[in-house]
């Protein structure tokens, strides 16, 4: 496909063109000229728009789909559709599906069900056996099948040897484990960040303790082991901390961080909403200045939407029975924008997510395959469920002012514009 994109300011450090405004011209998918003013003489498709800005396609590295086994919630076709629409090329893909993401052969269905979309998909397969958290699963031939990482999702390993076995194991084949952080003895069946809003509200609290234990368990677990290890979603300011730390003794360590726990506080429960029912929960604002401050330090990698679609039976329901989880990838810009520097964040979701999954990472640069976002970071608009394109609607920024809209991606020689 061919297309000349014009007056745009480019967000991308890694190219010779950053913070400059060019055309940009592809041609069969590839970038074949950069410059001040491209003249259109082959009729190409033009795009020009208002305060237009591009970036190397942004990477999520937490999404939920449902297929296989809850496509009521949303199913692979318009997940992707989702992530193309929010302005992501590609999408790292969990594995909380019935079956559960634990041997090659689900690995390819996964692969293959996404062949020939705008949008890669790349699964991440469950670390243990039915994520059960008891048996080591499949690691090496799901990794040879197309698995980035190992994980069950937002199920925490409560034994360590397990971990140790696996960070060990890994290694072998360059493998990425990733680490949910709870410790389910101290968190106890809560459903709210321990506090004086749980307090208040008669909930059942989760402690800042158990994420922070279960981190510094992990990290004496890689120090022993060596290899690498990955936390997702990290919620309070003393995993920061801990985390930083470990980066200071030269651990081969990362972590993320998702869009709503920069965003959004515990204060948010005070209706008993269940969209704002989270894993991580949603915590103070100490903790969410200390993720900022995490994230423009370097010390938190990245951030995710942690997109999780919830079926309305199992969220409308009294607080303590409903089911985690937000989606986010179509207010995940908004939301980020509006709370950081938008180098910094394009950097945490372009650059910095690719290099850790070991994913080839795009620039914006003449003779390159063309991986392009597309978006205007100075508009401000109110979230509402007429902005929400997934199935399931339990997104926790509707009302929420934002700031930044998507018009579209480029890659592998599509294009959508929203």
């Amino acid at each position: 496909m061919n297309l000349l994109i014009k007056s745009a300011k480019i967000i991308d450090r890694q190219s010779p063109f950053h913070l400059k405004t060019q055309d940009v011209l592809i041609e069969n998918g590839k970038i074949t000229e950069i410059s001040s003013t491209i003249k259109n003489t082959n009729n190409i498709k033009e795009i020009e728009l208002e305060n237009l800005h591009i970036s190397a396609g942004w990477f999520d590295t937490s999404v939920s789909f449902g297929e296989p086994g809850f496509e009521e919630r949303e199913n692979l076709a318009n997940g992707l559709s989702v992530a193309a629409k929010s302005g992501f090329t590609a999408v790292a893909v969990n594995p909380n599906t019935y079956p559960v993401i634990d041997n090659k052969s689900a690995v390819e269905f996964l692969i293959n069900k996404a062949k020939g979309n705008i949008v890669n998909l790349y699964p991440i397969a469950n670390l243990t056996q039915q994520a059960n958290g008891q048996e080591i699963a499949e690691l090496f031939d799901m990794s040879n099948s197309g698995a980035i990482a190992f994980s069950d999702y937002n199920k925490s390993i409560s034994n360590a040897n397990l971990m140790k076995i696996a960070l060990l194991y890994a290694q072998n084949f360059d493998g990425l484990v990733m680490s949910f952080p709870q410790n389910n003895s101290l968190s106890n069946n809560g459903v709210a960040n321990e506090g004086a809003m749980s307090t208040k509200l008669g909930l059942k609290g989760i402690p800042t303790l158990a994420e922070e234990l279960q981190i510094a368990r992990d990290l004496f677990l890689l120090e022993y082991t060596g290899g690498k290890l990955h936390i997702p979603t990290i919620s309070t300011e003393k995993s920061v901390k801990l985390i930083a730390e470990a980066k200071k003794k030269g651990l081969n360590i990362t972590c993320s961080v998702s869009a709503h726990h920069l965003f959004l506080t515990d204060s948010e429960l005070h209706e008993f909403d269940t969209i704002y029912k989270v894993k991580p929960p949603l915590r103070e604002n100490k903790d969410v200045n200390a993720l900022k401050k995490g994230i423009a330090n370097g010390t938190i990698d990245m951030i995710t939407s942690d997109h999780n679609p919830i079926d309305i039976e199992n969220k409308k329901v009294e607080f303590e029975n409903a089911k985690n989880g937000t989606i986010g990838m179509e207010s995940f810009f908004g939301a980020i924008n509006k709370v950081l520097p938008l180098e910094k964040a394009i950097d945490c979701i372009t650059n910095s997510p690719r290099m850790r999954f070991n994913i080839e990472n795009p620039t914006i640069a003449k003779g390159e395959m063309a991986n392009i976002t597309l978006f205007n970071p100075d508009a401000e608009y109110k979230f509402s469920k007429e902005n929400i394109f997934s199935t399931s609607k339990n997104s926790a920024f509707i009302g929420k002012q934002l700031k930044g809209k998507v018009y579209g991606i480029f890659a592998n020689n599509k294009f959508v514009i929203n």
